[in-house]
């Protein structure tokens, strides 16, 4: 493969951005501009000559456009290989002439699908012309340049500049790479839409997905490992911290969003109530408050367990103050995530250079539909987010002694928490605050017993009488298998307990509640979290 001179070029854009300057550039290169119907149309009006497709193929436009450059001339000025003698032969036979450059960018799918139009004109934005030009030409970049992206035309402009109006093969083969990606995105965005509206399959036989790079990241988890983050290119993903503005701070790393994201959908779960500051470290919750100001909900959070907070990420779920913002900086913290924050609080995290300060949008809806996947070997696992939650009417008071109204309130303040933190997960929670947090053990009881002990350091640290763990209400995020882990909780001080119940041993756990003078309530729901 060699340089290739532009000598002709078919464009046929949806979005016109950019276009009249291209056209203007190309002509003033001697190109031969062909075109259809109201890209024809914007490069007449910019003052420019253009040939009409179907003065090139001999047919006019039909069917309402959707025949125009689906013809042997146009496909055959694309797909011909240059020195072959057999397609040269075919090419002077016909009268078909060779088409070096192909500017298309597809109708407006998506688009149409995201603004709610009815079927007739969802489908009327299936093209079906473009992507047959665009694979052409991509296919046979050993000839013909490809473009399919607006941002690429000053890069072109560039290539022909330094070549003296060619492209050269690197150029062709980015550019080909480029188009077959669209193509194919394009393609799955409609095999998603059929799916969801036709077939209304939760989970089609062929899943088809596609999204488009954002970043590139220092690196993964570990340093050794690659990572970027991507966007999807259909599925609504709402608001988070891929949209947030970083108002200060070094790059976000790989972890950096993924503890953010932890802690940004937990405090989204009390959005539209008092104010609340969640402490996030290595994606699990380790101190939670909502108080009646988010300065008071700092210093709750971060007492339930300030040795795992250095180094934390940080989230609100209402903008953020200046005497918040000082006190968060008095310790280290990674990230500060929040809808909002006045001039004193950016004044005050400006003095922490390397802190990270993400302002988003609005908080995510907890509520919303989407799916989670995960690869493993061999395979791809996709799920249903959890987006579950219970209300007060749905609970099951299972023990002879009923939750009193404020135990009840502290049960499914501890439940939503539960939800966030890794299983096997237990949450002690009272007046609103985390008393303790067990995450991720293989056991339940374990889990009770480090949250107990995490609270007892607690009450030592700030000299506290006793640990908060005394009058809590414990959640679980699953069933108790057996009675230890709820008698450690008892033990720890916990009045009221919250789980899914569905144990075969449910009623022993019941029993042992009842002796100990525990009120417990069942969800019929679960919130493991792997």
């Amino acid at each position: 493969m060699t340089d290739v001179t532009i000598r002709r070029a078919l464009l046929s854009v949806s979005d016109k951005a950019g276009l009249a300057d291209l056209g203007k550039a190309l002509a003033a290169r001697g190109v031969e501009l062909v075109s259809t119907g109201g890209t024809a149309k914007a490069l007449r009006d910019a003052g420019l000559t253009v040939r009409d497709v179907s003065d090139l193929t001999g047919f006019p436009e039909m069917m309402d456009g959707r025949v125009k450059t689906l013809h042997p001339v146009v496909h055959g000025g694309l797909l011909a290989v240059r020195d072959d003698p057999e397609h040269a032969r075919a090419m002077a036979e016909h009268q078909i002439g060779a088409i070096d450059l192909v500017v298309v960018n597809l109708y407006p799918f998506q688009q149409t699908v995201a603004k709610g139009a009815e079927r007739d004109e969802v489908l009327e934005n299936i093209d079906i012309g473009g992507p047959s030009m665009v694979r052409s030409a991509a296919k046979n970049h050993a000839y013909v340049t490809i473009l399919t992206d607006p941002a690429d035309y000053a890069g072109l402009l560039a290539e022909l500049g330094e070549t003296g109006g060619a492209t050269r093969t690197a150029f062709r083969k980015a550019m080909a790479a480029k188009a077959f990606a669209a193509t194919a995105a394009y393609d799955a965005a409609i095999a998603s839409w059929f799916a969801r509206v036709d077939q209304q399959a939760h989970f089609p036989q062929r899943r088809a997905a596609s999204s488009t790079l954002v970043s590139t990241l220092r690196y993964g988890e570990n340093p050794h490992q690659q990572a970027a983050l991507y966007l999807s290119d259909f599925q609504a993903l709402g608001t988070g911290i891929p949209q947030a503005q970083q108002v200060q701070g070094k790059e976000l790393s790989y972890n950096n969003y993924n503890d953010a994201n932890a802690a940004l959908e937990l405090a989204a779960e009390f959005g539209g109530g008092a104010p609340t500051v969640v402490i996030v470290k290595h994606a699990n919750p380790c101190g939670v408050a909502t108080r009646p100001t988010l300065l008071e909900a700092w210093h709750e959070a971060l007492a339930c367990d300030s040795v795992s907070a250095f180094g934390g990420i940080v989230a609100t779920n209402v903008p953020l103050d200046g005497p918040t913002a000082e006190a968060i900086c008095e310790i280290f913290t990674e990230v500060v995530v929040a809808p909002g924050a006045d001039d004193a609080a950016r004044a005050a995290f400006a003095r922490k250079k390397n802190l990270r300060l993400l302002i988003i949008p609005a908080l995510p809806d907890p509520r919303r539909a989407g799916l989670n996947q995960i690869i493993i070997a061999g395979g791809l696992l996709v799920q249903d987010r959890d987006n579950g939650f219970v209300t007060p009417d749905q609970l099951k008071i299972v023990t002879r002694r009923a939750p009193t109204e404020q135990e009840l309130k502290d049960c499914l303040f501890a439940w939503t928490v539960a939800k966030h933190v890794k299983s096997n997960a237990i949450v002690y929670a009272r007046d609103g605050v985390t008393a303790g947090i067990g995450a991720g053990q293989m056991n339940r009881r374990d889990s009770s017993r480090i949250a107990a002990a995490k609270a007892l350091e607690a009450a030592e640290t700030h000299g506290w009488a006793q640990a908060r763990t005394v009058g809590s209400a414990v959640a679980s995020d699953a069933f108790f298998p057996f009675a230890d882990g709820l008698l450690a909780a008892a033990e720890a001080g916990a009045t009221a307990v919250i789980q899914p119940g569905g144990s075969i041993r449910d009623d022993d756990v019941i029993a042992a509640a009842d002796a100990a003078n525990l009120a417990m309530v069942f969800t019929g729901m679960r919130h493991f979290r792997h």
